[in-house]
C-alpha cells in the first residue's frame, strides 16, 4: 500500500500513536531505613521485606514509563548477593531495560549504604517484567523504548533475548 494514499474513514483509530521514551523518564528510585521491624533474629532485613520494596519500585517505574496501570507478571532473576543490617540505608533503584507490546522488562538493583561511612554495596539484582493494563484490566499498548546511550542498547539487546527465551518456555 502507499504510504501517501488518501483516508477512507476505516483506518483503525482505537489504539493511539505511543511518543517513544527514555529509561530516564522513569527512573524510581527509593530509600528506606533498616528498623528492627523489618529485621530477622539476626539483626539483617527480610528478604520478603527487599522483595516487597523491589515490587514497589519496579512497579512504580512501569508505571511511569507506561503512564497508567501495570502489574507484576514474573520475577524473571532475583539474587541476593549480601545483607543489609538494621541501621543501614537500603537504595532501591529501578529502570527500564526494554518495552514490548503489553509488557516491559524492569531491572532493579538494591544497594546497601552506611549511614557511618557513606560505603555502597549491591545487595540484590532483580528482572522483573510488567504488564501494563487499563481500566477494564485487560493488557494495553506501551510506549516504545528509546535508547539513550550505548549501555541502553545492550540492556534492550539483552532484555530482547531474556524474553525470547521465557516465551519458548511457555511453549514447551
Amino acid at each position: 500500500m502507499s504510504e501517501d494514499r488518501e483516508p477512507t474513514g476505516k483506518e483503525d483509530t482505537s489504539t493511539p500513536t505511543l511518543s517513544a521514551k527514555g529509561a530516564s523518564i522513569s527512573k524510581t528510585v527509593q530509600t528506606h531505613l533498616i528498623f528492627p521491624e523489618h529485621a530477622n533474629a539476626l539483626g539483617k532485613a527480610f528478604g520478603g521485606q527487599v522483595m516487597a520494596w523491589i515490587d514497589l519500585a519496579g512497579g512504580i517505574c512501569a508505571m511511569r514509563h507506561t503512564a497508567g496501570l501495570a502489574v507484576t507478571a514474573s520475577v524473571d532473576d532475583l539474587q541476593f548477593e549480601h545483607s543489609l543490617a538494621i541501621g543501614d540505608v537500603a537504595v532501591v533503584e529501578a529502570r527500564v531495560n526494554a518495552a514490548f507490546r503489553t509488557s516491559l522488562e524492569v531491572e532493579v538493583n538494591v544497594w546497601g549504604e552506611s549511614l557511618q561511612t557513606r560505603t555502597r554495596w549491591l545487595c540484590v539484582n532483580a528482572r522483573m517484567t510488567f504488564v501494563a493494563i487499563d481500566e477494564q484490566a485487560k493488557p494495553r499498548s506501551v510506549p516504545p523504548l528509546v535508547p539513550e546511550s550505548d549501555e541502553d542498547v545492550a540492556r534492550m539487546k539483552a532484555a530482547q533475548e531474556r524474553r525470547n527465551e521465557r516465551l519458548a518456555r511457555r511453549k514447551r
